[in-house]
């Protein structure tokens, strides 16, 4: 448990340093991102803070449930490279939402984070893409432990209001969603796919008794 607090808590100090560094001189100059139908008919709701910011709690969950350290820091290493992809991305192609007219200075909660997070990060969503890769991760683990059904269903719907969450909040438009949800399921999909196979292989070479 040791481990699992400051590894947890190291990870998400040092994902900090480097989104926020990486995006003080990105590349190029950021490309507004486009709205879509969707986009129109999702309205600013700031409410949606409480549960964009439980993703902190929420991608901490997976690796509570690990019980061995091969296990941890294979998922560590698996959140690591789709981050990186993602702080990758932000540097060489960074992207921005289009301004709402909205007073923030009426949202001094939402106006917080707005001026915490720098620009150049629209496209694509991390904030979904951990979501997504937690959810998934955290599907299979209670898959393997016997939850019921209530407990999985409360997952999915924890993953989706964060998703939600961001549009609600303006911070992100759909097609940052969409591309944040292929880079989540691609990234656990792979990291799943190599815990099964580096099992297999153990098995495998094992010797008998």
């Amino acid at each position: 448990m040791y481990l699992k607090s400051i590894g947890t808590t190291s990870f998400i100090s040092l994902f900090f340093v480097a989104y926020f560094y990486l995006l003080k001189d990105p590349a190029c100059p950021p490309t507004v991102m486009p709205r879509i139908l969707l986009d129109r008919l999702i309205g600013f709701q700031p409410l949606a803070l409480p549960i964009y910011l439980s993703l902190w709690v929420y991608v901490s969950l997976p690796p509570a449930l690990l019980a061995t350290r091969r296990d941890l820091y294979g998922y560590g290493m698996s959140m690591a490279g789709m981050c990186l992809v993602g702080l990758a991305i932000f540097y060489f192609w960074p992207t921005v939402v289009p301004a709402s007219h909205i007073d923030w200075a009426q949202y001094p909660d939402v106006d917080l984070l707005k001026s915490m997070d720098a620009s150049g990060n629209a496209c694509l969503s991390l904030h979904v893409a951990t979501a997504v890769f937690s959810g998934i991760w955290l599907h299979y683990l209670l898959r393997r432990f016997g939850a019921p059904l209530w407990i999985i269903v409360c997952n999915w719907a924890w993953c989706v209001g964060i998703a939600y969450s961001t549009l609600a909040l303006r911070q992100h438009v759909v097609v940052d969603v969409l591309a944040g949800l292929v880079l989540g399921v691609l990234a656990a999909y792979l990291s799943l796919l190599g815990r099964q196979r580096s099992r297999d292989a153990f098995f495998i070479h094992a010797p008998p008794g």
